[in-house]
């Protein structure tokens, strides 16, 4: 077993790279530009929900929550549509406190993939024994845990495929660092004979 205080330096160096890997992805390739849409007519949009004074908060619509679902008039709005979620901000994205939030996810993550294989190996273990371990820990962390989310808020199933590939991604470079940095085993020392 291998205690999480021995293994600070490869859940940080991971969790930098995570950082650096994603902000590649987002701001430098192409692969995320048609997961984001906007509007043609963005002002009008603007100008409609504006007076309409929303609370920041995640919302559906059509609404369902403490409705009669069954009257006709729910129905014809839900046949109707549209259909879909808007995410009010209390203000302008401070992305500095995003980033800042994004990048203690990915430590919090590492620190678990940690965790796990050092429970789950010792100082001294193979390269791809320690690359399996913390590859499948990592996997778990950055691509399982929004699944269940994702499919039941209707995110588009384009967003949801290329989210899993960054995680994979992030797991494949945190597998690497885990299994380059895991500590070495102790060796028996042989007594010099007389």
């Amino acid at each position: 077993m291998v205690g999480l205080a021995e293994l600070w330096m490869p859940v940080l160096i991971s969790a930098v790279a995570v950082f650096i890997a994603s902000s590649i992805i987002w701001m430098a390739l192409p692969i995320h530009k048609p997961d984001i849409k906007f509007l043609e007519n963005e002002e009008d949009f603007d100008n409609a929900i504006r007076p309409m004074n929303i609370k920041p908060g995640l919302y559906m619509f059509p609404g369902c929550h403490g409705k009669d679902l069954k009257s006709e008039e729910f129905q014809a709005r839900w046949k109707a549509g549209p259909w879909g979620m808007i995410t009010i901000g209390a203000g302008p994205p401070n992305f500095g406190m995003n980033l800042l939030k994004c990048f203690l996810s990915y430590l919090a993550i590492t620190a678990i993939v940690g965790y796990l294989t050092g429970v789950g190996l010792a100082p001294g273990a193979d390269y791809m024994d320690v690359f399996r371990v913390a590859g499948t820990a990592a996997i778990l962390g950055f691509c399982m845990g929004s699944f269940a989310g994702d499919f039941f808020l209707g995110k588009p199933t384009r967003f949801i495929i290329t989210s899993f590939i960054d995680g994979v991604i992030f797991a494949l470079i945190t597998a690497g660092i885990f299994a380059a940095m895991w500590p070495e085993g102790v060796t028996a020392s042989i007594p010099a004979l007389p």
